[in-house]
């Protein structure tokens, strides 16, 4: 049985706060990382995030365009940073791993 994660000393992330080992990321981790974050709770729009985040870095390996994955809910631009403040955020609250300097620009700037 696997305890779930309840501190953020409990998971390894690096100094940009993504987590080290993306094969250890669950719900419970994304959880607590957006509690870091100061994001509350992760609502159904949240998840909505997320699981894009992820599916588009599984299948391409980089980090998607924000605004497609905004475009694909039927939201603003902004839809992103309301929910989780910056998109490098949501990147970390998904668990992937560093993308590199030029998209974690990209990611925090947009």
């Amino acid at each position: 049985m696997v305890t779930p994660v309840k501190a953020l000393n409990e998971i390894q992330l690096d100094e940009y706060g993504l987590l080290k080992n993306t094969q250890d990321w669950n719900h419970d981790i994304a959880l607590v990382i957006a509690r870091d974050l100061d994001i509350k709770i992760l609502t159904t729009d949240h998840w909505k995030v997320i699981d894009a985040m992820r599916k588009h870095y599984n299948v391409f390996g980089v980090a998607p365009a924000i605004h497609n994955i905004c475009h694909a809910n039927h939201k603003s631009e902004e839809w992103v940073h309301e929910l989780f403040g910056t998109c490098l955020n949501a990147w970390r609250v998904a668990g992937l791993p560093d993308p590199g300097e030029e998209a974690k620009t990209y990611l925090n700037d947009m």
